[in-house]
């Protein structure tokens, strides 16, 4: 005669696996407001992209140095957007660049071709965006 033994809960939290690969996420969240509005782009693929930049304040608890002046620096980031999906292209380009915009997304680093050789750059692929009042 046997007896299964059903086990729940010991280590990580019932229901959820430890193996790294499926803890590893991209997501980002920001919320920042608009430097200039947002410019459509052109790439040579024929692909449309609208690019905004959100400056978006550092916690407080960030690292802040001070100057050799006895100031403290500015504290925000500013963060490059990328809207690839329709839908956030036309939304992106009714803003005028004054609004306060919540986006989410993943990071990405885009590489292409430049008078220099290969360039690349990181920057945030929206998801989802939307001006917040």
């Amino acid at each position: 005669m046997s007896t299964k033994t059903k086990t729940r809960g010991h280590g990580a939290r019932a229901g959820r696996s430890t193996d790294p690969r499926t803890l590893a996420r991209n997501e980002v969240h920001l919320v920042g407001r608009l430097s200039a509005p947002p410019a459509v782009k052109y790439l040579p693929s024929g692909a449309e992209v609208v690019q905004l930049r959100l400056v978006v304040d550092r916690p407080a608890g960030s690292i802040r140095r001070t100057t050799t002046d006895g100031t403290r620096p500015v504290t925000v980031d500013t963060i490059d957007v990328a809207c690839w999906k329709a839908d956030l292209r036309r939304r992106a380009m009714s803003w005028t660049g004054t609004e306060t915009v919540e986006v989410t997304g993943a990071l990405r680093r885009r590489f292409w071709r430049g008078a220099h050789g290969v360039a690349s750059r990181y920057e945030v692929e929206a998801d989802q965006a939307r001006a917040v009042k």
